[in-house]
């Protein structure tokens, strides 16, 4: 596949579940990819966020080109936070103490990135905040001063055996969770399950290896 044919799939999604077009925006994942490859597959085809989940690597291409708009999507440990003083949005927050590292790091980077509080999908090998839990790791984070935008899901893996139906519902109850608590930004949906979680209300699309094949 190709971008515009991931964007076509991404407007097809939209229109079945009578959303405006434009409403659920690609975060293209780049990780693994040089910025020779990020400009000549990705950068011609938009103003994309470009997602990244290894911090030397995601430290090493925003210095080159910090004009870009660039996120972390992996699993946030505490080495990795001195790389990413360039990051618009962090997709992974899980713990307290992440966002009161990122919080005292900005003060040197004289910004703060907003952030994405993740949520556990069910899946014992998966990262995230139980769900009857974020409420107060909302408050929590929120009290060290940094931008809470949303919430993040990675569904069970199809491939594992989680049926439509199942991750259709993680999806879900992820986005009534956001909104009973007030927070608009839904980071759901990777190559596999997009059209699912544009049905039901993603509004940050993360995509890597569809974009690059």
């Amino acid at each position: 596949m190709s971008v515009p044919q991931v964007l076509a799939g991404l407007r097809a999604a939209e229109r079945d579940a009578g959303r405006p077009a434009g409403s659920a925006r690609l975060v293209a994942v780049t990780k693994g990819h040089t910025l020779d490859e990020i400009g000549a597959q990705i950068l011609p085809h938009g103003p994309f966020p470009l997602g990244e989940s290894r911090g030397q690597e995601l430290r090493d291409k925003s210095t080159q080109r910090p004009e870009l708009e660039w996120h972390f999507i992996g699993p946030l440990q505490r080495n990795k936070i001195k790389y990413l003083g360039r990051v618009a949005l962090i997709h992974t927050i899980e713990a307290v103490w992440q966002a009161e590292a990122i919080a005292q790091a900005a003060q040197g980077w004289g910004h703060a990135p907003d952030v994405l509080i993740q949520l556990h999908n069910g899946e014992v090998q998966k990262h995230g905040v139980p769900p009857h839990d974020l409420p107060a790791t909302l408050a929590a984070v929120q009290a060290t001063g940094l931008q809470v935008r949303g919430v993040m899901v990675i569904a069970p893996d199809e491939r594992a055996g989680a049926d439509p139906a199942g991750i259709l519902r993680v999806f879900q109850e992820t986005a009534a969770r956001a909104h009973d608590l007030g927070l608009p930004e839904l980071s759901m949906g990777m190559s596999a399950d997009y059209p699912l979680a544009v049905q039901a209300g993603a509004t940050l699309i993360r995509v890597g290896r569809s974009l690059f094949t």
